[in-house]
């Protein structure tokens, strides 16, 4: 066993873990779609092509979230977050948060803008650890020690 193994104690905590931070990339990757122009009317005017960036950041939304949750290359699927989050979160939460015309919507977008931070942080932590759980040892059934998986 090398030192950096992780052990998943709980598989169905680590899956529950999954499904709830994927779901909002989801829901949004979809929102992305279905109100194309609300959410190009988000992004500051000085960005070009923005109808473009949106279509294509929902795309890497429901790719990355994919990836995730089904355990597919989960660490490839969290760079993508990543490449979605970082842009988002500056260009428009960072900026939403300076240029907010009123004290309430500074203090929303900065909300937003943590959030993506947060997010951001648990993405990088999938692309160092991954999300495959371990196996149980043979014939130790559901309550058995977890054996360690390298990930």
């Amino acid at each position: 066993m090398e030192r950096n193994d992780i052990v998943v104690l709980r598989p169905a905590i680590a899956i529950a873990g999954r499904v709830m931070f994927t779901l909002i990339f989801f829901l949004s990757g979809v929102a992305h779609f279905t109100d194309l122009n609300g959410f190009v009317a988000l992004m500051p005017a000085a960005i070009p092509f923005r109808t473009f960036w949106v279509m294509i950041s929902a795309v890497v939304e429901l790719v990355g979230a994919t990836l995730i949750v089904t355990d597919r290359y989960p660490r490839l699927g969290a760079w993508l977050i990543v490449v979605f989050l970082v842009p988002v979160t500056i260009t428009v939460h960072g900026v939403a948060m300076l240029t907010a015309p009123d004290r309430q919507m500074q203090q929303i977008q900065t909300s937003f803008f943590l959030k993506g931070v947060a997010m951001t942080g648990a993405a990088l932590l999938i692309t160092q650890l991954g999300a495959r759980p371990t196996e149980r040892s043979p014939g130790s059934g559901s309550r058995g020690r977890a054996w360690p998986q390298s990930v």
